[in-house]
């Protein structure tokens, strides 16, 4: 890389390429599970899970070109990926617990909170490099929140009619 460019930054682990790819990924894969959110006209949709999904990828990213920036490499420092996972964790729970309420009897929003927790990991996992893990998660997501969500509406709409009968 160019010294003019290293003043203003510094040279990648990566390679802005992967960093690129890993982000997109995070953000397309947040989308999918955010879309379905979104279309339950969910406080938390769309921009909030392709947000927690990008800032997860991006804590990611950053926490592998950090141990291996020089400064790290002593022995006294000691580097603990899990650590990030725990921070990243706790603080997208802490946002889900923050849409989680108990209206008239009823928890809402608690399905948005997981879906937020859940697109953290997604991008947890795709700023790993791990988009295996960071596709077949979001599949399996889609699957929860689609399709699920509409063998519920229906089972709970059978059940509303059926208690209306008697």
């Amino acid at each position: 890389m160019n010294s003019e460019l290293l003043f203003w930054g510094t040279d990648t682990w990566l390679g802005i390429d992967v960093i690129a790819i890993r982000l997109f990924v995070a953000l397309f894969l947040g989308a999918v599970v955010g879309v379905e959110r979104e279309w339950q006209r969910n406080s938390a949709g769309l921009r909030t899970h392709i947000l927690v999904s990008l800032a997860s990828a991006t804590l990611a990213i950053l926490s592998i070109d950090i141990a291996h920036l020089s400064v790290f490499n002593d022995e006294a420092v000691r580097t603990d990926p899990f650590r990030l996972i725990e921070a990243v964790t706790s603080g997208v729970a802490f946002l889900a617990a923050g849409l989680i309420v108990f209206n008239r009897g009823r928890v809402r929003n608690l399905t948005t909170g997981a879906g937020m927790w859940l697109a953290a990991a997604i991008g947890l996992a795709s700023g790993f490099g791990l988009w295996q893990v960071a596709i077949l998660a979001t599949v399996l997501a889609f699957v929860v929140l689609g399709l699920l969500g509409l063998l519920e509406a229906r089972l709970l709409k059978h059940k509303k009619e059926k208690l209306e009968e008697e």
